[in-house]
């Protein structure tokens, strides 16, 4: 076997230069591309981390605020049945006052009539008894006149017997 021209070994040796200074270039390239992998997937780590974090306090929150608002509920359900208690106690206080309350109302209505009767009356006592030793007016015309002594009858009451003569004055 021949050996191989001068030039060509020195052509083969640049090349073997130039291929091992590219092999060292690209595992550079490499061994840089694999540290800002890594660089980045230990950020994308810490970040999943504190995501995870994160969504595991908000999770934790949600779960407080639920519990509050549901002792809330409760507080406001417990409230409301106080309330309609309250409701139904008066409910049946209106109904036990309903009828006094009409009552009052009947005498508030008749109040003039019965002012007027009792002025009436009170007139009437202001007059006193008529005098015993008058005859003449217990029987119209006169003594000896027609007609019955004035009773307190209305009439209607024949054969109950006869009521005492009327006299005036109050018993309130």
């Amino acid at each position: 076997m021949s050996t191989p021209p001068a030039l060509q070994i020195r052509e083969a040796n640049a090349h073997l230069a130039a291929v091992h200074r590219r092999a060292a270039e690209l595992e550079a390239r490499l061994e840089a591309a694999e540290r800002t992998v890594r660089a980045q997937a230990e950020r994308l780590s810490r970040h999943d981390q504190q995501l995870r974090a994160a969504l595991e306090e908000l999770g934790r929150a949600k779960d407080r605020e639920i519990s509050a608002l549901q002792e809330r509920l409760l507080a406001c359900e417990a409230s409301v049945q106080s309330l309609q208690a309250a409701v139904h106690q008066r409910d049946e206080l209106i109904g036990q006052l309903r009828p006094r309350a009409d009552l009052l109302q009947d005498i508030c209505r008749q109040r003039s009539p019965l002012t007027t009767l009792l002025s009436a009356l009170a007139q009437a006592e202001r007059l006193g008894p008529v005098p015993a030793n008058d005859p003449s007016h217990l029987y119209p015309g006169g003594p000896g006149g027609p007609g019955p002594p004035l009773t307190n009858s209305t009439g209607e009451e024949e054969g109950e017997g006869h009521l005492e003569p009327a006299v005036f004055g109050t018993t309130v």
